[in-house]
């Protein structure tokens, strides 16, 4: 380890005797307060100290061994375990070596990778407290970090197949550097501005790379006094960036989860305000919701959208302060999605809106903890002046409170809503929980709509606590606790689960006690808990219906008519009566008992359906109080049992008497409780099962078996027995203790005052009776049977077996471990592997098994194989039920958890529950994981069972023997042979089954571990090769389907989970260089297996299914630290050339790898650019084009033609060098001169001479270009990367030495037009021109002189199917390339791309590949994109519409370069303004003329004079796809060039939604689309809106249409960042105003829905003055109508387009509110039904808003009734109902 420095000082501790040094004084850091409620807490003090003792001698001895495997491996594993036992239990000095022992782990350079994750695992696990190490106390270093991540993030030799790791490694390590960044040094945020700033070129890939760095590593706490090292250094930087950016790049999601993080961090300390309303907008805009009616959406939106968990982080972090400014804004941002809330609404758009309301609450909450609640520790504390006030939480709430009451009954479902609602309700009970209420009663009424039910119910669950605790703003709460539980009543049937849950969460918060008499009694009681005590009375007869409901549901359910899933529901509805019956009284008790006993006695229920429920209730009463419950039901059920079986042939009945099962059944249930209370009852019992176990009928025989478990279970077992919400339960006199003020209480963690049932000596002793009487006899009669000397028929096989099962299930805590020698000598170590003991309260007597068994009696083989299991594994409890449990805590812990005041208040009975699952997890875990004897011998049992011939066996006992093998350390060593034995082709004893069910074995189950990929080189050298060769084995048939899948399964789940292994576990130092030199043997040695076993493959004939297993096996062996052995390497060159494709293919794919490892490594040197440019670097930021790299771009007068510059030049081959900034030391390439010379024969290795005689062999070569010209699916095919990976690899080698064999083959593919030919030719051309990197000049020249003709001809024939092959293949070529390398390229693709020779298509095509090659340039070839520029202009009229596309691409490209970001020079590249200036001249006929612009172009080129107008009308077509291709690709919009084109657009626009209009039409309007979806910069925003007023006056009605719909999507798209603007919202309001008045009818009513948008998303508010000038415009007098007889005037009179914009108005107002009744809005209806006869279009008007109206409002008409007078009603129903309504 690098440095092993960090041992050295504490040796003594490791060295030395266990408990020598033990210093027991220390502090711990955190333990798990839960242990110290355990029964046996005494103990476990000595026992951790013991157990952290060990695990630090063997890790320190391990790691001074440098032995990482098995040694840290394994005590690293132990570490992970004591963690989860004790917590943190350590002193902060261990703690912190804990934690650097395993930070130097982590980063040892090479490590195996699942080594790796384990240890950055554990790592995360030490790390999670963040208060209990400060800054001070730790400190990480952050670049062996990133050299982790970089090595396998963006691994060089994955996509090779040289490495294989696993889907988890990428959210471990995120989550290692979140952990670890907290500890980074102060120096380290310079150093990594230093390290990624030089990637930050907005072109390229790398700008992704370095800002997602940048989110990961940048350390965002510190204290105040360090910030200038910290956020500081780059805040601005990335804010202008950020804000700069207007199109959504993928990268800008990663910069808001900086920001979001940052102000989490430093809440306070950063200064928000200037930029909230940006930060609103762009929140705002990545809903992506939908606008106005006709929206395109660019997809980029889609995918790039912000992560909601950090919008909401960042929100809440900005709140509170001294103005508040983000509460204004939230408020804002809520009023103006409300709408969308509503459950009318639907689309993709929900889910994120959903999240934001659920996610919002809780966050605010945290926060509060924080502020408030949290015990301070090194962390900054939020200073007061930004520390939410309860005036900001107030407001909070209120601004949530509307859509999270809408979206309770959403399509979503209402878990949402009722998350949000309990986090609320923590923070403001009273603001929330009453309109809740009000919601809940008339929900519970009803019968006809259950979703309202369902949701107002699951929303009143989670504000429970919030509900019965009151507290002092809200008192009146807990009195809505028993009207809401009478009212739920009716809910206890088995089709309404929901009410059922909410009895429970109820009565389980409430203990239900009678407490009226304390109102004689007592006279200090306030008035609200005098009600609540008068209302206490009515319990009992809550307790009695209920019980009626329950005993109703039990008669109608007869086995008859249920189905098995109403079953289950039903059992939990029990369950539900289980917590009643903790909760009730004496009193009420004693009532319930009489009930529950007479009713179960006087029925004779069937056991199966309605008897498990009544016997459930007789558990459920008997747990409560099981002294009375008893006395009463245990000697009814003896007698009976005894009197019916006193006859002699009961015991031999097949089928037995209900009665006497149901009795067996309700005794067997109810022993389920308390060991002591059963003591007094043993005789009775004992002899009962004396009776019952041997009976012949199988029902009869396993309900007593049931009996035994539950007896046996109840007196061994360690558990608590009661589980009242108070300590001390409710049986004490009402003057000392009123139970009512514990409605909801939490349970105290410091004093719970458990108690425990602990097995005492008499239950022991009794324990141990029971089992000499009962269980002995079963295994003498077993052991005889097996050894053969009695006989036993199969029934009574199963019956032992099933009582021995029986037995076990119920004592198994008592029962010894299994005992035996440890099986050793399967792994070397030189540290000691020995496992820990813990103590679980149990001491042991003994007991042995033995088993055997018959072939054919499956019944008894599943008996043994559960045995088997429950020896194995079975210590009281099972795992998958302790992970189950596990779970079910936590969700109700999530249910009912207390966020805000923390500290774990949660109710009593939680709390013992967790205290229970950590007995039973310590019981898990104390079962050592050594491999004894005892075990082998077992799991060779189940391997035969594994390997039987019943497939049913066969699964069973395959699920158990996975379980094991995940157990036991090592024991895959010992086992795997065994399976292997099967599968060889010499035995010719083996069946089909055992060779499914070997194969079955290797495949392991999904969750388990998977023989046939250990991590582990021997067994996989053991493995695979037998694998292959059981093809020849004689029980293998491909004829059977089932083993075909087999294999294939088995070789897909090798290829899905196989990950790199590591060889050499070795660190390396002077010690060990033997032990390398043994592994590198060993290695050896295993290549030599495969060898040996490729050779054996080629001799023998066999399946073919099994040499693609073979190939796909070693391909999987390539690796990057060990070339592969020569025959290898010579097997993959023969494959390529094979009959089978998919052979082909991976031999292909190895080949590349292969040739990666054969590469050369080349010499870099560092250079400085300023040497070179001969210019001083300036101050500060400065990036783009600048004096100082302008060597790197291309210049056509000085290109490297000769030998002599081509040696002088110094080519950087990465884009993005030098754009931003340049980096510490620029490393290129060292001159040719200092190289390794080029391979030649001589001084090859013997790898590199097997794949240089092959490729220069002709035929061979003439056989694999034919396989590679071949089609391999139809239509299907692109240009493959693999291909590409191996020529390259070739060129890159072996320079230019297999050229002379390929030229022929590749001139006569490029003169065949074929697509498959033409393609091969492709990706040969792109590995030539990518491999010739480090040719000498005489070598590239010659290839260019080959190549450019050869390309010319390729281009000329190319074809539809070929053309994204050829660009593919240039791209290829130039990507990561010096532009001025390939110069001979470009000037052959610059020649002239529009020729016309070849027609519009090849044109169109040429363009595209020429653009493939400029687009990897980025902006290095500024001198080319303007020649390609002036070359394109004069061709902008182009006919063809597939070029005229093409072009808007180039162009977009073209211009990508000029962008406006922060910090950044005017680049060479062309720049859009000049552009736009020269088509605008062009473009004059069209902006001049009136009248309508008709595509009136005939689509050929016509003879005779072209006028100008028709040049225009191509250009502007043209000019429209460019700006349709740019709008999502560039990264920030030229708005000004945009608005000089927008007249024009909206001139052509068309206004119905019609898709008959032609393409220029369309095209227009979809540019609008997207413009007016554009992100604007304040400043901006008037000159927007100065050209929108101009056009508002412009003659065509169309235009002035188009205005408003482009109003709305852009005011809403740019919402907060114009309302910060005054101006500008008074510009806005005025222009729709005056638009209301337009001539147009359209455009009228256009204005009016804009209105009514607007004044919906509060972007304009309803004010009086807005009120009185609609009111005043409805008044104006129309003039009389003429006479029948004159002409009708058909032009509307000014008057009555006044009084029109009137109505309008006012409809807008009514229908801007669909959901609710403002207090101004009964007044204008009255207004608008004065005008419901006037001429038309006004009575349109105003009856489609009074249908609209009726329409949203008809849902809620009982509430919104109140707002509105009597009078006021009786009009309104006159209006919606009269004859007009219908007319």
């Amino acid at each position: 380890v690098r440095s092993s420095g960090i041992y050295k000082s504490h040796d003594p501790i490791k060295v030395g005797a266990k408990n020598v040094l033990w210093p027991r004084s220390f502090v711990p850091q955190k333990e798990i307060v839960y242990n110290k409620l355990l029964p046996y807490a005494d103990k476990l003090h000595r026992e951790s100290n013991d157990i952290l003792a060990q695990i630090k001698g063997n890790l320190g001895r391990a790691v001074q061994l440098r032995e990482l495997w098995p040694g840290v491996l394994l005590w690293t594993r132990k570490l992970s375990t004591y963690l989860r036992l004790y917590g943190r239990k350590f002193s902060k000095e261990d703690h912190v070596l804990f934690i650097k022992l395993l930070y130097e782990l982590v980063t040892i350079p090479k490590l195996d990778i699942s080594m790796m994750q384990s240890f950055a695992r554990l790592l995360i696990n030490l790390l999670k407290k963040k208060e209990l190490l400060s800054r001070d106390d730790l400190e990480l270093p952050w670049r062996p970090l990133y050299d982790l991540y970089e090595s396998i993030l963006y691994s060089k030799t994955e996509h090779l197949g040289l490495n294989w790791f696993p889907n988890s490694v990428e959210n471990v390590l995120k989550t290692l550097v979140k952990s670890c960044r907290l500890y980074f040094p102060e120096s380290a945020t310079q150093e990594m501005l230093d390290e990624w700033r030089p990637l930050l070129c907005p072109f390229d890939v790398t700008m992704q790379k370095a800002i997602s760095y940048f989110e990961l590593f940048l350390p965002t706490i510190m204290p105040p006094e360090q910030h200038h090292k910290g956020f500081k250094l780059w805040f601005d930087e990335m804010m202008d960036l950020w804000v700069s950016v207007q199109n959504l790049p993928a990268w800008e999601g990663n910069l808001v989860n900086i920001f979001a993080r940052l102000a989490n961090d430093n809440i306070g300390y950063v200064n928000w305000d200037p930029y909230i309303p940006k930060i609103f907008t762009r929140v705002l805009r990545s809903f992506n919701l939908p606008v106005g009616t006709s929206q395109m959406i660019v997809p980029r939106y889609l995918s790039n959208s912000y992560d909601i968990g950090h919008v909401v982080l960042w929100i809440s972090s900005m709140l509170g302060g001294p103005q508040n400014q983000v509460q204004k804004q939230l408020n804002g941002l809520f009023s103006s999605i409300a709408s969308f809330y509503h459950p009318s609404n639907n689309g993709r758009w929900l889910m994120k809106l959903m999240k934001l309301l659920q996610r919002l609450p809780a966050s605010v909450v945290r926060r509060l903890h924080r502020e408030r609640y949290k015990k301070p520790c090194w962390i900054t504390p939020v200073p007061a002046s930004h520390r939410l006030t309860d005036q900001d939480v107030t407001d909070f709430v209120e601004s949530m409170k509307q859509p999270v009451l809408m979206a309770m009954f959403s399509k979503t479902g209402s878990m949402d809503a009722a998350q949000a609602l309990q986090n609320l309700a923590l923070m403001r009970p009273e603001l929330v929980i009453p309109p809740v209420l009000e919601k809940t009663y008339p929900a519970m009424e009803t019968l006809t709509e259950p979703h309202q039910l369902t949701a107002t119910l699951s929303c009143m669950i989670g504000m429970a606590r919030s509900l019965l605790s009151g507290g002092r703003h809200y008192p009146e709460g807990p009195a809505h606790v028993l009207p809401l539980l009478m009212r739920a009543l009716p809910g206890v049937d088995p089709n309404d689960f929901s009410k059922c849950m909410f009895i429970a969460t109820f009565t389980t918060l409430v203990p239900l006690v009678d407490c009226s008499s304390a109102l004689h009694e007592k006279n200090d009681l306030t008035e609200m808990v005098r009600e609540l005590c008068s209302a206490s009375a009515e319990f009992e007869d809550f307790v009695l219906q209920f019980m009626d409901r329950c005993f109703a549901l039990i008669d109608s359910s007869t086995l008859e008519q249920t189905r098995e899933e109403t079953e289950t529901e039903k059992m939990t509805h029990l369950e539900s009566l289980v917590e009643l019956g903790r909760e009730t009284v004496n009193i009420l008790f004693v009532v319930a008992l009489e009930k529950v006993f007479n009713f179960a006695t006087t029925n004779i229920f069937e056991t199966r359906v309605a008897g498990r429920m009544v016997a459930d209730m007789c558990r459920a009463t008997a747990k409560c109080h099981p002294a009375e419950s008893l006395r009463l039901f245990v000697p009814h059920c003896c007698n009976a049992i005894t009197h019916l079986t006193a006859n002699e042939d009961v015991s031999n009945e097949e089928e037995l008497d209900k009665e006497l099962l149901w009795n067996l059944q309700l005794l067997s249930e109810v022993s389920r409780v308390d060991g002591e209370k059963l003591l007094p009852y043993r005789t009775q019992l004992v002899q009962i099962l004396q009776l019952t176990l041997r009976l012949r009928c199988k029902q009869g025989y396993s309900l007593a078996c049931n009996l035994l478990h539950h007896i046996l279970r109840s007196t061994a077992l360690t558990y608590p027995t009661d589980y009242c919400s108070v300590p001390g339960g409710f049986n004490r006199p009402l003057q000392e203790y009123l139970p009512i003020k514990d409605w909801g209480r939490p349970g105290d963690l410091w004093n719970l005052e458990i108690q425990w049932h602990v097995p005492s000596a008499e239950e022991t002793a009794f324990v141990f009776y029971v089992l000499d009487l009962l269980l002995q006899p079963e295994l003498q009669r077993l052991q005889k049977y097996a050894q053969g000397e009695q006989d036993m028929s199969r029934d009574d096989v199963l019956q032992s077996l099933f009582i021995v099962q029986h037995c076990l299930l119920g004592a198994g805590s008592m029962l010894p471990p299994l005992d035996g020698r440890t099986v050793t000598g399967l792994v070397p170590s030189m540290v000691s592997l020995e496992e820990t003991k813990l103590y679980i309260g149990v001491d042991y007597g003994k007991i042995d098994y033995i088993l055997e068994h018959s072939e054919d009696d499956t019944k008894s083989l599943f008996a043994i194989i559960k045995i088997i299991s429950d020896l194995m594994h079975f210590r009281g409890s099972h795992k998958h039920e302790f992970d189950s449990r596990w779970k079910s805590f936590t969700l109700v812990k999530k249910s009912m958890e207390n966020r805000l005041h923390g500290k774990k208040q949660h109710i009593r009975a939680l709390l013992i529950d967790r205290v229970l699952l950590q007995h039973e997890m310590r019981k898990l875990l104390v079962e050592g994981c050594e491999y004894k004897t005892v075990h082998r011998d077992l799991l060779r049992d189940l391997l035969r069972l594994s390997t039987s011939t019943y497939s049913q066996v066969r699964s069973k006992a395959q699920n158990v023997l996975f379980t094991a093998l995940g157990t036991y350390n090592f024991c895959c060593r010992d086992i795997t042979p065994r399976v292997l034995e099967l599968l060889e082709p010499t035995r010719t004893d083996v069946t089909q089954q055992q060779f499914k069910g070997a194969l079955y074995c290797l495949l392991g189950n999904h969750c388990g571990v998977c023989l046939a990929n250990l991590h582990d080189w021997d067994c996989i050298a053991q493995t695979w090769p037998s694998i292959v060769r059981s093809g020849l084995s004689s029980a293998m048939s491909l004829e059977k389907p089932s083993i075909v899948r087999l294999f294939d399964d088995l070789a897909d789940k090798v290829h899905r989970q196989y990950e790199t292994i590591g060889i050499d576990f070795t660190v390396s130092s002077v010690a060990c260089f033997e032990l390398e030199q043994g592994l590198a043997l060993q290695q050896d040695k295993n290549h030599e297996a495969h060898h040996s076993f490729v050779n054996m493959l080629s001799c023998v004939i066999r399946p073919w299914k099994f040499e693609h297993i073979a190939i796909g096996f070693l391909s999987l062996l390539l690796r990057d630290d060990y070339p592969l052995p020569a025959p290898a390497v010579l097997f993959f060159v023969q494959s390529l050339n094979h009959d089978a494709l998919v052979v082909r293919k991976m031999a292909i794919a190895a080949m590349a790898g292969i040739l990666k490892q054969l590469k050369r490594p080349r010499k870099k040197i560092p250079v400085s650019p300023c040497d070179i440019s001969g210019v001083t670097e300036p101050e500060g930021l400065v990036a783009g084009d600048k004096p100082g790299n302008d060597w790197l771009q291309y210049h056509g007068d000085s290109l490297p033609n000769t030998q002599q510059d081509w040696d002088n030049f110094c080519f950087v081959e990465k884009t993005h060098w030098g754009y931003y900034c340049w980096p510490k030391n620029l490393m290129v390439y060292a001159p040719a001169a200092e190289q390794p010379k080029d391979l030649s024969a001589e001084n090859m290795n013997e790898r590199e001479r097997v794949i240089y005689d092959h490729f220069t062999e002709p035929m061979f070569i003439k056989q694999l270009i034919e396989f590679l010209s071949l089609e391999d699916r139809k239509g299907k095919d692109k240009f493959n990367p693999r291909r590409f990976c191996l020529f390259k690899g070739l060129f890159r080698n072996y320079s230019d030495a297999f050229l002379p064999v390929l030229k022929p083959h590749m001139e006569r593919l490029a003169n065949d037009s074929h697509e498959s030919t033409q393609r091969c030719v492709a990706e040969i051309i792109a590995g030539l021109v990518r491999g010739s990197k480090h040719w000498s000049f005489s070598k590239v020249e010659t290839l260019w002189k080959f190549l450019i003709p050869l390309m010319r001809t390729a281009l000329s024939n190319i074809t539809v199917e070929t053309y994204a092959d050829w660009g593919t293949c240039v791209a290829t070529a130039c990507e990561s390339r010096d532009p001025r390398k390939l110069h001979w390229l470009f000037e052959m693709l610059m020649e002239c791309p529009l020729s016309g020779e070849g027609g519009s298509f090849v044109d169109a095509c040429h363009l595209y590949v020429l653009q493939g090659g400029l687009a990897q340039q980025e902006w290095r070839v500024p001198e080319l994109l303007h020649r390609l520029l002036s070359y394109l202009e004069p061709k902008l009229t182009q006919v063809y519409k597939n070029v005229r596309e093409r072009i808007g691409s180039v162009l977009t490209y073209i211009f990508m370069i000029d962008v406006t970001l922060p910090h950044t020079l005017p680049t060479k590249s062309p720049h859009i303004a000049e552009f736009t200036e020269r088509i605008l001249s062009q473009l004059k006929p069209l902006i001049e003329g009136d009248e309508e612009i008709q595509n009136h172009v005939v689509e050929e080129n016509g003879v005779g004079e072209q006028d100008e107008r028709t040049q225009a009308i191509r250009l502007l077509k043209t000019v429209l796809k460019w700006l349709m291709a740019s709008a999502g690709r560039s990264f920030s919009t030229p708005v000004p060039q945009q608005l000089q084109l927008l007249p024009l657009l909206f001139k052509i626009a068309p206004v119905e939604n019609d898709d008959s209009y032609d393409e220029l039409k369309r095209d227009a309007k979809m540019c609008l689309s997207l413009m007016s979806q554009g992100l604007l910069y304040p400043e901006q925003i008037p000159t927007v809106l100065k050209v929108l007023h101009e056009i508002a006056g412009s003659s065509s009605w169309h235009a002035r249409f188009s205005v408003l719909t482009y109003l709305q999507i852009m005011v809403f798209y740019n919402l907060f960042t114009i309302l910060s603007n005054e101006q500008a919202v008074q510009d806005v309001r005025a222009l729709v105003i005056r638009l209301l008045e337009d001539e147009q009818l359209e455009v009228r009513e256009m204005a009016a829905t804009t209105l009514s948008g607007f004044l919906q998303c509060n972007f304009l508010a309803m004010d009086a003055s807005m009120q009185t000038h609609f009111e005043a415009l409805c008044k104006t007098r129309l003039p009389k109508k003429r006479k029948r007889g004159s002409v009708v005037d058909t032009i509307p009179s000014v008057d009555l387009v006044r009084r029109h914009a009137g109505v309008l108005g006012l409809s807008a107002c009514i229908l801007s509110s669909p959901y609710d009744v403002p207090t101004w809005m009964p007044q204008l209806l009255m207004d608008l039904s004065a005008h419901l006869n006037d001429t038309q279009p006004i009575e349109m008007t105003v009856k489609k808003t009074l249908s609209n109206f009726r329409r949203t409002h008809h849902d809620n008409w009982l509430e919104h009734k109140q707002q509105f007078t009597d009078d006021q009603l009786v009009v309104l129903t006159d209006l919606l109902v009269s004859p007009c309504y219908y007319a």
